[in-house]
C-alpha cells in the first residue's frame, strides 16, 4: 500500500497498542513501525531499476524478516523505554504486529510481495485493492488527526483507533467479496462465449474496488476488458493485445528483459515505439483504458534505452487525467 496509508495505520494499532503507556508517542512509533519493511526503498539509490523493482517488497517483506526484526525492535524499545511500564513480551506484540499486518495488507494489491524470500521467489498478489485507496485510508486517517488534538487522558483514544482499524478491515473485506463477485463473471462470461485461455487476472482499477480491470491470457496476447461491480449486464467487452514475443529477440540488456518477464509474472507484451523497443507489465493496467480502444499500458519501459527509465510503475498511472476524464471514469464506475 502507499505510505500514507502505512502512516495512519500504523499509528492507530499504536495507539490500540500502547496509547495508555506511552501517550501520543505511541502515535509516532506506531507509524514508524509500520514503515519499517519499505528501507528497502534505500536501495533504489544504487539498484540497477530492474534489480530495484525485484528487491522492493522482497526480503524486508518476508516472514523471516519480521521474525528477525521484531525481537531486535522490542530489545531496544524496552531499554530506550524503560520507564514506560510495557514488558518484553507487550513490546514484541508492538513490533510484530505493525511489521506483519504491513506485509500482509502489501499482498492486497498487485505489485506483488516477498512473504517467502530467500527460501522462494513468489510473489503473493491477492490483487484486491489498488496501491492508494481513499476510503481504506480516511478511516484511520481521520482517527489519527483526532488522537493528535484531544489530550492523552481522553478516555475514548482507544476506542476511536479501534473503530477506525475495523472500518478500513471491513473494506478490506468488502474488496475480497467484489473480487470473488467480479472473478465469478468473468468465468462465466468466457464459459458461455467457448473462449479458449490459459489464465487471468482482475484487479482494482485506480482509487476504488468497483470497477475491474480484466486480462485473460491466451496463445499468442490477451483479452483486455473491464467491468464494474454495478454493471447491470454480466457480458464483458474485450479488446485483443498481441503479446509480440518476437520482438524480445531485438538486442537488449538481457538481465533486464529476464527481471522484467519475472517481475510481470509472465503478462507482458512487447512493442517498438518510436524504433525504441518497449516491455509493457500487463499487471498495472491499461492508461485511461475503459475508454480508449488502443491504450497504453501504464507500466512500460524503454528495453534499449535504460536511462530513459525513471518512476517506471508511477509514471503512467494518471497520464491523460483531466476533470472530464475523471467525471467519465465516474460515470463508468456507477455502471454506464
Amino acid at each position: 500500500m502507499d505510505t500514507l496509508t502505512h502512516i495512519v495505520l500504523g499509528a492507530c494499532i499504536g495507539e490500540a497498542i500502547a496509547g495508555k503507556q506511552l501517550g501520543k508517542k505511541a502515535l509516532l512509533l506506531g507509524a514508524l513501525a509500520q514503515n519499517i519493511p519499505d528501507i528497502d526503498i534505500v536501495a533504489s539509490f544504487w539498484l540497477p531499476t530492474t534489480t530495484d523493482l525485484l528487491a522492493h517488497r522482497g526480503i524486508t517483506h518476508s516472514i523471516l524478516f519480521a521474525l528477525l526484526v521484531s525481537p531486535l525492535l522490542a530489545w531496544l524499545s524496552l531499554r530506550i523505554f524503560s520507564s514506560s511500564g510495557l514488558s518484553s513480551r507487550r513490546w514484541l506484540y508492538f513490533w510484530s504486529i505493525q511489521v506483519f499486518i504491513h506485509i500482509f495488507i502489501d499482498a492486497f494489491n498487485a505489485y506483488g510481495t516477498g512473504w517467502f524470500e530467500p527460501f522462494s521467489h513468489y510473489r503473493v498478489s491477492f490483487n484486491t485493492l489498488f496501491v492508494a485507496d481513499p476510503l481504506l485510508s480516511i478511516w484511520p486517517l481521520l482517527a489519527l488527526l483526532a488522537l493528535l488534538i484531544v489530550r492523552k487522558s481522553n478516555p475514548k483514544r482507544k476506542l476511536w483507533a479501534t473503530m477506525a482499524i475495523s472500518l478500513s478491515s471491513i473494506y478490506l473485506l468488502l474488496s475480497i467479496t467484489f473480487k470473488l463477485i467480479i472473478d465469478n463473471r468473468v468465468t462465466k462470461n468466457l464459459e458461455n462465449n467457448k473462449e479458449t485461455y490459459s489464465r487471468y487476472f482482475t484487479t482494482p482499477t485506480p482509487l476504488n474496488i468497483l470497477l475491474w480491470y480484466i486480462v485473460v491470457q491466451k496463445d499468442s496476447g490477451y483479452s483486455i476488458g473491464y467491468s464494474s461491480v454495478l454493471d447491470t449486464k454480466p457480458n464483458i467487452n474485450y479488446h485483443y493485445t498481441p503479446r509480440n514475443e518476437v520482438l524480445l529477440a531485438l538486442p537488449c540488456d538481457t538481465s533486464d528483459k529476464n527481471n522484467l518477464i519475472r517481475f510481470s509474472q509472465g503478462y507482458y507484451t512487447a512493442e517498438l515505439r518510436h524504433d525504441s523497443l518497449v516491455f509493457n507489465v500487463l499487471r498495472f493496467g491499461e492508461i485511461l483504458g475503459w475508454e480508449n480502444e488502443h491504450p497504453q499500458s501504464v507500466f512500460y519501459y524503454y528495453l534499449q534505452y535504460p536511462a530513459n527509465n525513471k518512476l517506471i510503475v508511477q509514471r503512467g498511472r494518471f497520464a491523460g487525467w483531466n476533470k472530464a476524464a475523471i467525471k467519465r471514469f465516474i460515470n463508468r464506475i456507477s455502471g454506464n
